[in-house]
């Protein structure tokens, strides 16, 4: 019984139900993606049109990504947690309007400049695209530019959901979006081609992230009223803090048009990195993104409290977990890439000479994992205190001096020196961050439990050295046989050396990780309970 309420969209969740739910329903939506991506390699192989398809999300994330910043999820939903906390229920109301009827205006006008100016932004993005890449790329990239517009609009209402500890459908969006692609290419396929994938991620945006949310919204209330009172000074307040989000460039999102930018002149290269890089984005999104996206409600009201110590200690707590369970992960990763890869992607147009190439990508795009997953958790710490300034122009300068560190590897090592730089990147962005929380004092990195850490890392080499020894045993010659054989035993014997390291050293991980940190908040609105109330876009 109380597993059924747990999935009802009314179920007001704690910080470790929505982390649970999360991590469920992303790991399903990641799998839902495995899916769409398998289906793309049989179909198309890495070749130019895929390259073509997977360039042409490079603009309306660009356009997401200035117009929109990230603020729905972030800088709104703090101003809105706070406006329930206190209590401020009308305000919270005309907040939301005011910024969905501003924002949808500002977006609706950059579709169409971006509409117009497609073929001039390709043609320089992507230099070593031919003629007909260029042209294929521009029809894909008019074709999803529209989606940004349902992708804001249900990231403002999802904020409201998640303001309200009303996790379930906010997390089913990214699931009806990737069955939607799939859908879009089995259905359209032989009629539309490559573009039938594009049709399908158009109608999932409106469906998914944006129909699902407003559905929910509408079940508890939340009145939108249009208004274009740019002078509300929780709008002016909103903007502020958007800004920065808006002008900066943070890695995390720069990374994939940087290696779009410098892989575009060989064929194939931008969609093999893009098959490695969203393989490894599923235990990024399981354990950084679901974690997240949970916390940063409960940051914010921790922080909105004047609840310092705690905020402190539970972001440290969340960011130890997440860091320890990676740095055990990445082993195991690292160990099977090859074997994992061509069982996941070799079919149809996908080669297994495609597969070694790919399984090199994400071989070293693991090494980085546990960096990816505790950065996510450090920027919402930020982000919850109110300051989006601080992490953006240091995330910005990272980017910028990373540029040329892209450019050497890319120069030195190819498209594999893609993907160390990228490694290098995200390393530096996740350290700033840290260094720069612990200089203002907001979360202490004495808070950590360097110890436990420390011994996560060494299991997790030595447990990872060892499973590659021992998979490589079995000669991978493109056969399932070998793959299988490779898996099962480099998984096995990872598992069994991370097993005995745990027990070895003494380490608290397995009862850290399986310990509930359970968040006693009040109710987002006075005499509502949880019995009344009804209720990256990727290519």
């Amino acid at each position: 019984m109380r597993l059924l309420r747990f999935f009802r969209p009314s179920h007001q969740h704690t910080a470790f139900s929505a982390t649970v739910l999360l991590m469920g329903t992303i790991t399903l939506s990641r799998g839902v993606g495995y899916i769409r991506e398998a289906y793309i390699a049989y179909a198309f192989g890495a070749g130019q049109q895929t390259d073509a398809y997977v360039a042409a999300f490079t603009l309306p994330d660009w356009l997401n990504y200035i117009v929109a910043g990230g603020s729905a999820a972030i800088t709104f939903i703090s101003i809105y947690t706070r406006f329930l906390a206190e209590k401020r229920e009308a305000d919270a109301r005309k907040t939301f309007s005011i910024i969905i009827t501003v924002m949808t205006t500002v977006l609706v006008f950059g579709t169409i400049v971006a509409e117009v100016f497609t073929p001039q932004f390709a043609a320089w993005m992507f230099h070593g695209f031919t003629a007909d890449q260029l042209q294929l790329c521009v029809h894909l990239t008019r074709i999803l530019l529209p989606a940004q517009i349902f992708f804001y609009v249900g990231g403002v209402v999802s904020a409201v959901l998640l303001s309200h500890r009303l996790f379930l459908l906010p997390a089913f969006g990214p699931l009806i979006y990737n069955v939607f692609i799939i859908a879009g290419g089995v259905a359209a396929g032989r009629q539309f081609g490559i573009a039938s994938l594009a049709y399908g991620a158009l109608i999932g945006s409106v469906i998914g992230p944006f129909l699902v949310n407003a559905f929910g919204a509408a079940k508890i209330g939340t009145g939108y009223r249009p208004s274009f009172e740019i002078n509300n000074p929780a709008f002016r307040e909103w903007v502020r803090l958007s800004i920065p989000l808006m002008l900066g460039v943070s890695l995390v999102a720069a990374d994939d048009w940087i290696l779009r930018y410098f892989a575009s002149s060989g064929i194939g290269d931008i969609a093999r990195l893009n098959y490695a890089k969203r393989l490894f984005a599923v235990p990024i999104a399981i354990l950084g993104q679901a974690t997240g996206q949970a916390s940063l409600p409960f940051f914010s009201r921790l922080f909105g409290e004047k609840k310092f110590e705690e905020f402190a200690a539970t972001v440290n707590a969340s960011v130890y977990r997440i860091t320890a369970a990676s740095l055990l992960l990445t082993g195991w990763m690292m160990a099977i890439a090859v074997p994992l890869i061509d069982l996941v992607y070799r079919r149809g147009q996908f080669t297994f000479a495609d597969s070694q190439s790919t399984g090199i990508y994400f071989f070293w795009f693991s090494l980085s994992l546990a960096l990816w997953a505790s950065q996510s958790l450090y920027a919402r710490a930020f982000y919850a205190s109110g300051n989006t300034l601080t992490p953006m122009v240091a995330s910005s300068l990272i980017t910028l001096a990373s540029l040329p560190i892209y450019a050497l590897l890319f120069r030195t090592l190819s498209v594999t020196g893609l993907a160390i730089a990228s490694d290098l990147g995200i390393t530096a962005n996740a350290v700033v961050i840290a260094l720069l929380l612990h200089v203002r004092g907001l979360v202490p990195l004495g808070g950590l439990h360097w110890k436990e850490l420390g011994k996560a890392g060494v299991i997790g080499v030595v447990s990872g050295g060892l499973s590659y020894e021992v998979m490589h045993t079995v000669a991978l010659n493109g056969s399932r046989t070998a793959d299988v054989s490779a898996l099962a035993i480099g998984s096995l014997t990872w598992a069994a050396a991370v097993a005995a390291g745990l027990w070895l050293l003494g380490s608290d991980l397995p009862r850290d990780l399986r310990r509930k940190r359970t968040a006693t908040f009040p109710r987002v609105a006075e005499g509502q309970t949880e019995e009344t109330m009804s209720a990256g876009t990727e290519p």
